[in-house]
């Protein structure tokens, strides 16, 4: 997992998101606080824990470094939590199945808080299994609630662990030590649910789940490649079956892998999704990254299930654990059965399972390398700012006067400021920093035209979509600039990157945008 998130980590582009997290993690612990009252209270925590990882060094690297952290920790507990319900190789399968998968070492590189959040909710998983073992739960507790104010969406898993221990039929001490500690985590998280439920508008863009987004999601927990996909789908399905066979015989109060990992894999996303049909929509598939941690444990159960099953159609093969047996396991609320299942103690060694596994595991990155390698391209993000900025460097003077339209273009000035160092933001009131807003805010549309009159010249700075007509902007002010600039001037130049555009528009017959009587103003694309 370190290898992968830190290959082609310095990818050279941060995009629209990271951005917001590159300068906001760079203002002062107060100016965060008075920012999150108003605006992304979901990842208020997460950009104080950026504003310590950044003063120690600011660039895109560092700010990503945190997010690797994050990968690296949940790969190793998803293999512990293999370990512990099922036997040493499943965990391993397991941990290497969720280290390879794109959609892990996707947001391994990403400036924001998705990595952490699904190292906490493995964290808090693992402790899970400690409380219902040892009755101690204040780790649990704490964990949870650490994580779910670092996105408050990781409260879902509270609805995952409920199931998982319904699934195993605990009892009432188990259910009060756990109900105590989910509730002190739902009563901590109050105050931001409150906050966030007032931001609301800043999701307004998602749109409701499909059919389509159902298995779009299972292509990124299970495999991107059709083989690999297949595979891994029919074998999770196996180690499902063989978990819920088990249940059946086991005995009560046994947390087992499949009892675990199901509920995590399914309960989270189908809540959101439900929940985004008869309400604003609120989903999108990084919101529960930290769900894809169940999805390779049930595959790692389908391959020890599918290794049991041919030991056992060998010459030779028996039921039974691998290896000498000195006497019976004393009784755990953790289950290791069924899928302790035999290969065959003679004809199919345990280190020779193993390695098959692993020899089969060295096929899924191989499959996926196209789509690993393009990943670390930024061209492969939303957006890519570094390009944007580099475009602007071409043409953009001290002195000149630039428009962002909408004003989150100008996150681009606020992430990469040295092309844009000396000009004037032309409608910009306040700066976000000081007025507590991501991008600062703008004069009122009844003060754009003066700002804009006698500007002979100016570079916008825009969304593709909204100079060609395909949206309108909301806000007066900026639908105030739109109309001035259809019918004040005429474009002179522009370079687009992906969905922005760096454009210059300059007034008819003014020095800069003579042109001869006969021929009209022609846009030169750089």
């Amino acid at each position: 997992m370190l290898a992968l998130a830190l290959w082609g980590l310095d990818r050279g582009g941060m995009w629209r998101d990271e951005a917001v997290t590159f300068q906001v993690a760079g203002r002062t612990v107060p100016q965060i606080w008075r920012l999150v009252h108003g605006v992304d209270a979901v990842h208020g925590l997460y950009y104080v824990l950026l504003h310590a990882v950044l003063a120690v060094r600011a660039d895109e690297v560092v700010l990503r470094l945190p997010s690797v952290a994050g990968a690296v920790v949940t790969a190793a507990l998803v293999a512990e939590v293999g370990a512990r319900l099922a036997r040493p190789r499943v965990g391993l399968w397991a941990g290497l199945l969720y280290a390879v998968n794109p959609m892990a070492g996707h947001y391994a590189q990403e400036g924001r808080s998705y990595a952490l959040v699904a190292a906490g909710v493995m964290g808090a998983t693992l402790l899970l299994l400690r409380g219902v073992e040892r009755g101690v739960w204040w780790g649990y507790g704490l964990v949870l609630g650490v994580t779910c104010w670092l996105h408050e969406f990781a409260v879902l898993v509270v609805l995952a662990h409920g199931v998982s221990l319904a699934l195993a039929r605990v009892r009432g001490r188990v259910w009060r030590g756990w109900g105590c500690a989910a509730g002190a985590v739902l009563v901590s998280l109050l105050p931001m649910v409150v906050v966030s439920r007032a931001q609301a508008a800043q999701v307004a863009w998602l749109r409701r789940p499909t059919g389509e987004t159902v298995a779009g999601l299972a292509r990124q927990f299970f495999g991107t490649s059709q083989g690999v996909y297949w595979v891994c789908l029919g074998l999770a399905v196996a180690g499902l079956a063989a978990g819920a066979a088990g249940w059946r015989g086991a005995r009560r109060g046994q947390l087992a892998l499949a009892g675990v990992a199901a509920p995590l894999v399914v309960v989270p996303p189908g809540v959101l999704m439900l929940a985004s049909q008869s309400s604003p929509p609120l989903y999108v598939d990084r919101y529960v990254l930290y769900a894809l941690a169940g999805a390779p444990l049930l595959v790692a159960a389908g391959a020890e299930w599918a290794a049991g099953a041919a030991g056992r159609l060998r010459p030779g093969g028996r039921r039974g654990v691998t290896g000498p047996v000195a006497g019976p396991e004393p009784p755990s609320p953790v289950a290791r059965l069924p899928l302790r299942a035999s290969v065959g103690r003679l004809p199919l060694r345990a280190h020779s399972v193993t390695l098959l596994g692993l020899l089969a595991l060295a096929l899924v990155p191989l499959q996926q390398f196209p789509l690993l390698q393009q990943d670390r391209d930024p061209a492969r993000r939303p957006d890519d700012l570094a390009a944007i900025a580099r475009a602007a460097a071409h043409g953009v003077r001290k002195g000149d006067a630039v428009l962002y339209l909408p004003a989150y273009t100008r996150n681009t000035a606020l992430a990469y400021p040295e092309p844009f160092r000396g000009t004037r933001d032309l409608l910009l009131a306040r700066a976000g920093d000081v007025s507590g807003t991501l991008y600062g805010v703008e004069v009122p549309a009844a003060q754009v035209r003066r700002r804009m009159a006698g500007i002979q010249r100016v570079w916008v700075v825009a969304d593709h979509a909204v100079l060609v007509g395909r949206w309108t902007p909301r806000n007066p002010g900026e639908r105030a600039e739109l109309d001035a600039l259809q019918k004040e001037f005429v474009v002179a130049g522009e370079a687009v990157r992906g969905r922005t555009v760096v454009r210059l528009y300059v007034r008819p017959l003014s020095p800069a945008g003579l042109r001869p009587p006969s021929l009209p103003p022609r846009p030169v694309r750089w």
